[in-house]
């Protein structure tokens, strides 16, 4: 039985095995699944998760799926909104169980069950949700992902036909936000590693796709009255800018996650019909800085109710986008940004949960 994080991210679920830090992230993102022309199998397991997903906890059951990437090329992809909530989002639970399924079996240390036609994934994980949602949706969350769950790969290379009974004996549900700063306070043998955050008062800003978390973090307790969340995250910005691209260039792209793909790795040109070329940079640049500012003026707000806060971290993989544009945005005041942003919560949900297995000192942080 093994131990990961699973952050479910409104643009892409993220896990993390305990014992290594390399993230296997899906997009969250499916579109019905059908038999496939290929012309050509891609070159590896995750470019095409094709699925069909039973489980206890869906509404649609025994459906087939495109997952993750190869749901991103498809125009008729289902990406989640703002209304959606992920701790009872059918969509969030399959692309969580798929990519669940397909690290536990691609895992170097994975060997099949000799007495069974069936793979075996046998699992506890540390997982997470917002702020606003984690008082009152936490018990059915948890309900939704403990449990017998099956997956069967159809065309997904190297994976074809194998079906996988994926075991979730426990699930440890934490606050966005705070394990990200469980996970910067401890070592991995959940021993202190920074004094000022394990002791300290600590705000964090955690921007998400759907989502702005603010939990205060109190000498590593979860402090009730400050904490807060907003329903309003990257997202807000990204289909606007793809509206915008679509009518002054013409250039359609065809998911919210294809459009951050691009402005995470940089690269703002598109090609145009014909062969002219445009970039989409002054367009990013127009709606991010709204961004920074809006999220800037929560901060000051949280810190001005809660002066006692010593620091701010902005985390997140909306930090990770909007980096320059807050720093602009907040002028004077002093943000804290940590390397791999996107990855902290999901780091913090594996130690949350084995604290948690270890009655640890710091199981409070999920009560």
């Amino acid at each position: 039985m093994r131990l990961a994080g699973i952050d479910l991210g409104n643009d892409s679920i993220k896990i993390v095995y305990d014992g290594t830090n390399e993230p296997i992230t899906v997009p969250n993102i499916v579109t019905p699944g059908y038999d496939r022309h290929i012309f050509q199998e891609e070159d590896a397991p995750h470019k095409a998760l094709d699925v069909t997903v039973y489980s206890p906890a869906l509404t649609l059951n025994n459906r087939r799926w495109f997952v993750g990437q190869l749901a991103t090329e498809l125009e008729d992809s289902s990406e989640l909104e703002e209304t959606d909530n992920k701790a009872l989002s059918d969509q969030s639970l399959i692309v969580a169980l798929t990519a669940l399924a397909y690290s536990g079996i691609t895992a170097p240390s994975y060997s099949p069950p000799s007495y069974s036609q069936a793979d075996e994934v046998e699992l506890v994980i540390g997982t997470g949700l917002p702020v606003r949602t984690y008082a009152k949706y936490r018990e059915s969350f948890e309900q939704r992902l403990v449990g017998e769950h099956e997956i069967v790969f159809h065309s997904t290379p190297q994976l074809h036909g194998r079906k996988v009974k994926l075991r979730i004996r426990k699930a440890v549900v934490s606050i966005e936000g705070a394990a990200a700063i469980f996970n910067l306070a401890t070592h991995d043998n959940l021993q202190v590693r920074d004094e000022e955050i394990y002791g300290g008062v600590i705000g964090v800003c955690e921007i998400g796709a759907l989502t702005t978390d603010l939990p205060v973090i109190r000498r590593m307790a979860i402090d009730n009255h400050f904490s807060y969340g907003e329903q309003m995250g990257l997202a807000n910005y990204l289909d606007p800018i793809r509206r915008e691209v679509e009518d002054q260039f013409g250039y359609a792209f065809p998911s919210r996650a294809k459009l951050a793909q691009r402005i995470k790795q940089r690269e703002f040109v598109i090609q145009r019909i014909g062969e002219g070329q445009a970039t989409i940079k002054p367009i990013v640049d127009t709606y991010f800085s709204r961004a920074a500012v809006r999220i800037v003026d929560l901060i000051k707000k949280r810190w001005k109710k809660c002066p006692d806060i010593q620091c701010f971290y902005v985390i997140g993989g909306g930090a990770a986008a909007l980096k320059p544009y807050l720093i602009e945005a907040a002028g004077p005041v002093k943000l804290r940004f940590v390397p791999d942003s996107e990855l902290q919560n999901v780091l913090g949900y594996v130690k949350v949960a084995r604290s948690r297995m270890n009655q640890g000192a710091f199981a409070e942080m999920t009560n």
